[in-house]
């Protein structure tokens, strides 16, 4: 499965040993090359989409990405469901009314008489 974002999946391509082979590249001496496959760091996140939580895969450029966007205070290309607040937490921040500050007293300084 791709990542959610940018789409890096499975790569096919050739593993190359650490044999050095034999100047003039004779045949029997050269380094084997084999077929492999390159697989993507791919890891479960959820995510808010559309006001709900939706669990997908990120590849880890990705996610850093993200994370980096809500430490700058930028706006991320996803929002990451454990840097949501609770909707409890959102209702009270909203019904929370306004205290107003007191003015702060004036200090009397006492003189001592000596």
């Amino acid at each position: 499965m791709p990542c959610y974002h940018c789409g890096k999946g499975v790569l096919y391509g050739r593993s190359h040993t650490h044999h050095r082979g034999v100047a003039g590249g004779r045949w029997k001496k050269r380094a084997p090359k084999t077929q492999r496959i390159f697989q993507p760091n791919l890891q479960r996140m959820s995510i808010i989409e559309d006001g709900e939580e939706v669990r997908v895969e990120l590849c880890t450029k990705c996610l850093k990405r993200v994370k980096k966007d809500v430490v700058d205070g930028v706006r991320p290309f996803l929002q990451l469901a454990q840097y949501q607040k609770p909707k409890e937490e959102q209702k009270k921040e909203e019904v929370k009314p306004e205290v107003k500050k007191k003015a702060p007293a004036k200090k009397t300084s006492k003189k001592t008489q000596v």
